[in-house]
């Protein structure tokens, strides 16, 4: 669960949880994920870019992790 303010996690048991510094990574790959988008979350890069990148990282480390991607990010408030 996200918006522009908070990102949530909400597991199968109904736990809600915040990650640490605003970032969270989930799945096969998402231990690799999480690695590279903390690795590049000090860059001046979009919130999108760290997403593609870390997300290629981890299909590059981990075999159940596909490389397609699509990217959906939410419109900025007016």
């Amino acid at each position: 669960v996200a918006d522009e303010n908070v990102t949530l996690c909400v597991t199968g048991n109904g736990d809600v949880l915040e990650p640490e510094h605003g970032i969270m990574a989930i799945g096969s790959g998402g231990n690799y994920s999480l690695a590279a988008a903390l690795a590049l979350a000090d860059r001046k890069l979009s919130a999108e870019k760290i997403a593609e990148k870390a997300l290629t990282i981890a299909a590059e480390i981990c075999v159940y992790t596909n490389g397609n991607m699509v990217v959906e990010t939410l419109p900025a408030k007016q």
